[in-house]
């Protein structure tokens, strides 16, 4: 048996199947790696490390000392100056999440379901999903200004037709009502979002076994038993993708309330992340402060997701009953 000299030189052929192009792959991922350090983990860690510092100022951002948990302690003490605040804030951003949430997925759910039912054969479906997408590919930023504007008083669209159209005598100052102002809030972050959460729906009920639908039309199953019995069970972690996104989005929520009110009435419609941003980036700039309720916010939405998590778990991992007899 011949052996091949150290001095001898590979063809082409067996050069190539030696290259290795794993390195490659680490080059092509690398530009998320460092985006995500720099502009995510980096500011993550530093916003914990703040939380525990003096930092109450732009000169205390980078000079300052650590003094352990104070700045947590002003947000869970009722009897300091930003504790009330900061926990209104929460009250205020939960009642706007749940009020918007609930019609939202409910909305979502129904406009899925008829869209996919092969008996119902929907025309101009295309269209219809387009026109409700649409609201969610426009900025938060500028809705808030677009509905601020047709709300305004005393001049503005809406008022003047309630008063063409002799509904009510004088203009309505719309954000001085708290109930008007939340229910404001609230529809527009639906608006924008249910045709968002319609697309992820029909996207789960399309990726179930065509077969049990079928069967389901041969035992004949009504669209509602359908519905309830086979593509609701078999869409839960859909349901919690939904559950959970929405929760931070909702807890975060910021634009439309910032643009729309500024807070207003009465803080009644003031939000968490709002609240964070006064107190960082407003006078006194309590950078410390800010931080430490970014935190409680951030294990706020651990603790609640897990929850979710735990809620909507299919421990079984098997198909529901009613699909499995609807599939013999």
């Amino acid at each position: 048996m011949q052996k091949v000299s150290s001095g001898a030189q590979l063809s082409p052929k067996a050069k190539r199947k030696s290259i290795s192009y794993d390195k490659y792959g680490y080059l092509f991922v690398a530009p998320f790696f460092i985006v995500f350090l720099i502009f995510q983990l980096y500011p993550i860690l530093f916003t914990f490390y703040t939380s525990v510092t003096d930092a109450a100022g732009w000169s205390k951002i980078l000079d300052n000392k650590v003094v352990g948990f104070d700045s947590f302690a002003k947000l869970l003490d009722m009897n300091s100056n930003v504790a009330p605040f900061f926990w209104g804030a929460l009250g205020n951003t939960v009642i706007m999440w749940v009020c918007n949430f609930v019609p939202q997925l409910g909305m979502a759910l129904l406009l899925a379901s008829w869209f996919t039912d092969t008996r119902l054969r929907l025309k101009f479906q295309g269209g219809f999903k387009v026109m409700i997408f649409m609201p969610n590919i426009i900025t938060a930023a500028t809705i808030g200004m677009l509905f601020m504007s047709l709300f305004g008083y005393p001049i503005a669209p809406v008022n003047t037709l309630l008063q063409q159209f002799g509904i009510v005598n004088s203009p309505i100052e719309f954000f001085r009502s708290t109930a008007i102002s939340r229910g404001l809030i609230s529809f527009l972050q639906w608006w924008m979002w249910y045709g968002n959460t319609m697309i992820i729906m029909i996207a789960g009920i399309l990726g179930i076994n065509p077969s049990l639908f079928e069967a389901s039309l041969v035992d004949g199953c009504s669209s509602r038993q359908v519905f309830w019995k086979i593509t609701l069970p078999l869409i839960k972690p859909i349901l919690l993708y939904n559950l959970v996104t929405s929760l931070v989005g909702g807890l975060t929520m910021f634009d439309i309330p910032h643009m729309m009110t500024q807070g207003n009435p009465n803080d009644t419609t003031n939000t968490v992340a709002r609240f964070i941003y006064t107190q960082g980036f407003e006078t006194p700039n309590n950078f410390n402060v800010a931080s430490a309720a970014s935190v409680i916010l951030f294990v706020i939405i651990v603790i609640c997701s897990l929850i979710l998590n735990a809620i909507m778990k299919d421990r079984s991992g098997r198909v529901p009953k009613a699909a499995r007899r609807a599939a013999k």
